[in-house]
């Protein structure tokens, strides 16, 4: 590949880097912090806030998974064989591990805490993971 054709891809992948990052850890801190509890705080009934909970909160879990494959492709043609190994390919894994637990949960009696927890889990994996640099970014 000559290396006029390496810099447009190279770009692509940190477009789509920061763009799915941003849509996905967005989407997650901003249903469950701000637009859930500002629907309570507003006056709706309590069972309808829930039932919004209860149908969006599948809806960015199922894309939260499908923004971290897509990630995971970029960090292994950025970084290499060797993706695992780094923090950002293990919180991708975490992030997919989670969003797994959170549709399995679904068949437990208890199942609405770890929905709850896996939920949170994968709120904190992508808050971690932007702060980290773009897998470019690295010398690698």
């Amino acid at each position: 590949m000559s290396r006029a054709a390496a810099v447009p891809a190279l770009r692509s992948g940190r477009v789509a880097w920061q763009l799915t990052v941003t849509l996905w850890v967005g989407g997650i801190w901003m249903l469950h912090f701000v637009l859930l509890p500002a629907l309570e705080s507003f006056g709706l009934a309590p069972m309808l806030t829930d039932e919004i909970g209860n149908f969006m909160r599948p809806l960015m879990v199922a894309f939260a998974a499908v923004c971290a494959v897509l990630q995971l492709v970029i960090a292994w043609s950025a970084i290499g064989g060797g993706w695992w190994k780094d923090l950002r390919g293990q919180l991708l894994m975490l992030v997919l591990g989670a969003s797994a637990i959170f549709f399995g949960a679904r068949f437990f009696a208890a199942g609405d805490y770890i929905e709850l927890f896996c939920y949170l889990v994968l709120a904190f994996a992508g808050l971690i993971l932007v702060l980290q640099p773009r897998p470019d970014e690295t010398g690698r």
